[in-house]
């Protein structure tokens, strides 16, 4: 027997019924459908032919043919075999929407999800009245006034008054007071060319601190004080007349040296005649009209025997100052020159020499700042002395 008569018949299976659709929706349909096949058994070679019959099929003899169609009938008569029914696939959910990146310092103006409607503000109305930006609260009415508080107020009035009232008086009386005190002083320091010490009016050595060129410190020695002179044998005729307005009572003068001996000042205080509106008004002349810087109007020097101020005359002049009190009746002066008794060509006002522009031989020799330390000082022992003697 060969093998294709010993194998079974292959049945035939009937075609899958359609599966019923699904109320969720349609099913996806599968990629791929397998069918299951019915084993194949390999019938034993020594078995009978009864052991090969089944329920259905009658049995076959050994050797005996198998009728064309016979495996295909057995097939179509076995039952169907039904596959599982597969559960229904939910629906895939929607893909949400691609987003956009948004450039670097955009706005995103959308309006969040739950967002009401955006507020619209309506134009005003042109009938609709203003309102007011400010409320003004009633203010509450003023009482009218008490008398107590009238007396209260007019007391004050009057004490204020009279606070104001002494006050002036005060500032009057010390005022007068002081006019008085400067009257006597001024009248006191007339006399002071007679009864004061020599030594105090001129004292034997002046200490000038900072009086030099750059600050420097200066130091002069007197050399000799002239004997008291009346005062036109003492200044230029031209000087005097421009003093003439003021009288003269007295000239005092004496001579100084510096430390090195290489200049020499003279200084000198004339006593006038005047009140203090005179000695005012001359004051304001000399400021005014400049009657200090002209060389026509030089004080004359002093010179002294056997010192080096023995050739310090007229033409040795090289700078000086005017000084007009209005505190006391008295012109204070200084002029000076050098030492060695040489000629001065250019004299010049110690105003102008003491700057540091001049280029003149006083301004060079520093002999502005000779005329005007001397002066300055012996002005300002003068109205100490002045005062002294004021006072009771």
């Amino acid at each position: 027997m060969s093998t294709e008569a010993r194998r079974a018949p292959f049945p035939s299976f009937p075609p899958r019924p359609p599966e019923p659709p699904s109320s969720s929706g349609p099913a996806e349909a599968p990629v791929e459908t397998t069918t299951r096949l019915r084993p194949v058994v390999d019938a034993p070679a020594e078995e009978p032919p009864a052991a090969e019959s089944s329920a259905g099929n009658p049995p076959v003899a050994p050797g005996s043919p198998v009728e064309p169609g016979a495996a295909e009938a057995q097939v179509a008569a076995a039952p169907a075999v039904q596959p599982p029914a597969r559960p229904p696939v939910p629906p895939r959910p929607a893909a949400p929407p691609p987003t956009r990146r948004r450039p670097v310092g955009a706005v995103d103006l959308t309006p969040r999800p739950g967002a009401g409607r955006p507020t619209v503000y309506a134009p005003p109305r042109p009938d609709a009245a203003e309102t007011p930006s400010e409320t003004t609260t009633r203010l509450r009415p003023v009482a009218a006034r008490h008398p107590a508080r009238t007396a209260a107020v007019a007391a004050c009035a009057v004490l204020g008054l009279g606070l104001i009232g002494g006050a002036v008086a005060g500032s009057v009386l010390s005022g007068s007071t002081a006019a008085a005190d400067s009257r006597t002083g001024f009248t006191e320091s007339r006399g002071l060319w007679h009864s004061t010490p020599v030594d105090t009016l001129f004292p034997r050595t002046i200490e000038g601190h900072g009086a030099g060129p750059g600050g420097a410190d200066r130091t002069w020695t007197r050399l000799a004080v002239a004997p008291d002179a009346d005062c036109a044998g003492g200044l230029d005729p031209l000087l005097l007349r421009a003093l003439q307005p003021v009288g003269c009572v007295r000239l005092l003068r004496a001579t100084y040296t510096d430390a090195t001996s290489s200049s020499v000042t003279t200084v000198g205080m004339l006593f006038t005649e005047a009140d203090p509106a005179a000695m005012t008004a001359l004051h304001q002349r000399f400021v005014t009209e400049r009657l200090g810087g002209r060389t026509d109007l030089m004080p004359r020097t002093y010179p002294v025997k056997s010192t080096v101020a023995a050739d310090f005359g007229d033409a040795q002049r090289a700078s000086w100052t005017v000084s007009v009190l209005t505190d006391a009746p008295v012109v204070v002066y200084a002029v000076s020159g050098f030492a060695d008794g040489r000629t001065v060509t250019d004299p010049e006002p110690a105003d102008e020499a003491v700057q540091e522009s001049r280029t003149t031989a006083a301004a060079q020799a520093g002999l502005g700042y000779e005329a005007k330390g001397i002066e300055e000082r012996v002005e300002r022992a003068l109205r100490k002395n002045a005062t002294a003697t004021g006072k009771p």
